[in-house]
């Protein structure tokens, strides 16, 4: 820091000395140019006026009269005097200061006779430094002599000199004031910055840094760098919290799925494979913010479970663009290296038109599949167009998917949810010697049920191409097998869980997925559950002493309206507790595109608004809705401070809100309320289950979780949080990756003929 100083000081000393010495030799070239023409001006009107003076003295008597009139003008200001020179350059008169210098009449003079005309110049006389100018004297006509007018220049010289020498002592003076202001800036905003984050990062090396004081602040000067430092800290700690968690299973010979641990034996399971991973959603987005392009991680379990793979063994994921800048990142094969700060895989988006969104998506995916396998009582739509549409999307993500794999040998498939179901066959038609795995993220009903659909045996067709097909629970893959069996012509073995179909085999296996789980909070709270709760019901206007919280997506599934139903009825039946129980719901709006969503989003918010009417007081009301979107770290304080949480769904492949409200409270408290019909209901066999469309029992279960003893809570909370803990979300990845790298696959060749591409091509 000493050598960068010096440097700095030195070249800050050389650099505005010499700006100064440029700024002072142009102030005084300025200066002199301007004194110059001064005197000149001077000259030549002196010259003016006594040029008829003399020229009078000539012609009349010029003995007496010619040197009195030159001695009456030598005493004037920078004059130095005056003389007469005869047409032959003979002097006749002359000031006595001059008389030695100008015997002979020097060179201007005799210009001035033969041009006849002024004439000028500076130049040395004797020791002195003079400006004269001479001018031609007349008479009728013809030309009687020459006027000599001599100015001193020294004057000139001087004030030159003065100019330098107070540039000089400017220049010192800045310098001096520069050299300390520079002092003051290195030591505040640089070497005191760098000295404290030298600190803080030897804290961080030596492990005394809390994982809350991971950004240092003290970088703002320096943002990418700052950045870089950061994000280099966050991997570090990261890198030292695996290392001592994994430190602490050996030695309790626990088996805890962690990131690192995931991405070791997926690495070792690979082997020379590489991993491809499909999903509609996509793990990054850009979108436009103002005139600059922002990049959006969305909140999404399946991101938080499958991206340490990729970082980890690299690999491909294959989704679509859905951002509005998504296009203007990728290159010309819309392929994109992700995370943005530190790359570590390919993100290769796929386009889709408005057209294509609506009938795949919002259509087929979402008003066909989605209400048909979570038999909400919502009818399914199912439209021609709308499959024509999804059959299309997929042949374009299988395309995408098989350019990708070119060239790859051994490549293993992940391809996830409801929005996919065509996919693995189309995959494996293309490559065989894939290994491709399916995972249903939604309940599958019952055979019975999945007849409504018109095209149920070309999606069962298309699941059955995967290798291993997963689904949350064991009764879902029941279903799945039931509908196997009156849907196609297979062969299905019960007792192993598999299917197989044209010669081709199909695990089916449940594969229960979960949330990421932290033994200790990334950051302490500062206040009390009771401090906190009271604080953010505040910040709603709410007067409360105790708060329930439910988080969904608006969506018919979520029984958002029979739990606003349950909250009446609890408070009808339990009045002392009106003005003292309140209910948030955070609900996001979601895929308002489709009516059923939209009239669903309009009867939330009149159920909430009729039923706070009913019973709301001055500075209380009953239930808060907050209508959208939320981040993970918006959310967690209410998961933290909630009494309760109200998880009604009426029907759920699994619901994560369950899991990620218990991995949140370190503090043991809270009571979980849950539907039986979620696959959750299997693993928290601790949280008061309840059937969501009775009323009067979910209303019960409000009571129970407000009134129930603090070590019963505890109790609860301790087996729920253990078995959150134990089949975590990188442990669902793991068995899942695992399970499909010891499926056999068909002894079947490749076919020449490219079945996928002759059919695209075709259409």
């Amino acid at each position: 820091m000493r050598l960068l100083s010096a440097r700095l000081i030195v070249s800050l000393i050389v650099g505005v000395t010499f700006v100064s010495l440029c700024a002072s030799y142009y102030q005084v070239i300025v200066l002199k140019r301007g004194l110059r023409r001064d005197l000149q001006h001077r000259a030549a009107v002196l010259a003016d006026s006594l040029a008829g003076n003399v020229e009078h003295d000539l012609s009349h008597d010029p003995q007496h009269t010619l040197q009195r009139t030159v001695d009456r003008f030598a005493n004037r200001e920078h004059l130095t005097g005056l003389a007469v020179y005869d047409p032959r350059g003979n002097l006749m008169a002359v000031t006595n200061d001059l008389a030695t210098q100008m015997a002979t009449a020097p060179a201007v003079v005799t210009q001035s006779l033969k041009s006849d005309q002024g004439a000028e110049a500076f130049q040395r006389l004797g020791d002195a430094r003079v400006h004269i100018y001479a001018v031609p004297l007349h008479h009728d006509a013809e030309i009687t002599g020459s006027l000599a007018i001599v100015h001193d220049t020294d004057y000139i010289r001087a004030e030159s000199l003065r100019i330098w020498r107070e540039t000089f002592l400017s220049a010192l003076a800045h310098v001096v004031l520069i050299v300390l202001i520079t002092l003051l800036i290195v030591r505040w905003s640089i070497a005191g910055p760098i000295a404290r984050t030298a600190t803080w990062m030897k804290a961080l090396r030596t492990g005394r840094l809390a994982s809350a004081s991971i950004k240092p602040l003290d970088l703002e000067l320096f943002r990418p760098l700052a950045r870089e430092v950061a994000t280099l800290a966050a991997s570090f700690n990261t890198a030292r919290s695996a290392a001592e968690l994994e430190a602490r299973l050996r030695e309790s010979a626990e088996s805890l799925w962690t990131a690192d641990r995931l991405a070791i034996r997926v690495r070792a399971r690979l082997e020379e494979g590489q991993l491809f991973i499909v999903s509609n959603r996509e793990p990054y987005l850009h979108v436009h913010s103002g005139k600059s392009i922002e990049v959006r991680t969305p909140a999404s379990g399946l991101v938080t479970a499958l991206e340490p793979v990729l970082r980890a063994c690299g690999g491909t994921w294959v989704a679509h663009g859905s951002g509005d800048a998504d296009m203007e990142t990728v290159d010309s094969r819309g392929r994109l290296l992700v995370p943005p700060d530190d790359p570590h895989y390919t993100l290769r988006r796929v386009v889709l038109s408005k057209e294509e969104e609506q009938g795949y998506y919002y259509g087929f995916a979402n008003e066909g599949i989605w209400p048909l396998c979570h038999i909400a009582h919502t009818r399914p739509v199912f439209r021609a167009s709308d499959w024509e549409h999804y059959q299309n999307v997929n042949r374009k993500f299988a395309r995408a998917l098989v350019e990708e794999m070119e060239g790859v040998e051994h490549p293993v498939v992940l391809v996830q949810d409801y929005h996919f179901a065509l996919l693995p066959r189309m995959i494996k038609q293309e490559r065989p010697d894939a290994r491709v795995a399916l995972f249903w993220h939604i309940p599958w009903p019952n055979a019975e049920a999945f007849r409504i659909c018109p095209w149920q045996r070309e999606l069962v067709d298309g699941l059955l191409g995967a290798d291993l097909l997963g689904f949350h629970i064991q009764s879902h893959c029941n279903n799945f097998l039931q509908t196997v069996d009156r849907v196609v012509e297979s062969r299905i073995n019960w007792e192993h869980f598999s299917v197989q179909r044209l010669e081709h085999h199909t695990a089916v296996r449940p594969f229960p997925i979960s949330v990421e789980f932290s033994d200790s909070p990334p950051q302490v709270p500062a206040e009390s559950a009771y401090e906190e709760r009271t604080s953010l019901l505040k910040a709603l206007g709410i007067d409360a002493a105790r708060m329930g919280i439910g988080v969904d997506r608006i969506d018919y599934t979520k029984g958002i309206l029979e739990r606003f139903l349950a909250v009446e009825r609890f408070l009808e039946k339990y009045p002392e507790y009106q003005g003292i129980f309140t209910f948030v719901q955070i609900g996001a709006p979601s895929r308002t595109h489709i009516k059923r969503y939209h009239d669903l989003q309009a009867e939330v918010e009149a159920e909430a608004e009729r039923i706070n009417w009913r019973f709301q007081m001055e500075r209380w009301k009953p239930i808060v809705l907050l209508n959208r979107q939320h981040s993970h770290s918006e959310i967690a304080p209410y998961y933290r401070s909630a009494d309760l949480c109200l998880v009604t769904a009426l029907h759920d492949g699994m619901n994560l809100v369950a899991k990620e409200f218990v991995a949140s409270r370190h503090d043991e408290r809270g009571v979980l309320i849950l539907s039986c019909f979620t696959g959750a209901a299997r693993e928290l066999q601790d949280a008061l289950q309840v059937n969501p469309y009775d009323i009067d029992q979910t209303a019960e279960a409000i009571r129970t979780a407000l009134e129930m003893e603090p070590q019963e809570k505890e109790t609860r909370m301790q087996h729920m949080r253990r078995a959150v803990r134990e089949n975590n979300v990188y442990r669902w990845a793991g068995r899942l990756i695992e399970a499909l790298c010891d499926v056999r696959l068909d002894e079947v060749a490749r076919p020449e003929n490219k079945r996928l591409r002759a059919s695209a091509s075709s259409g």
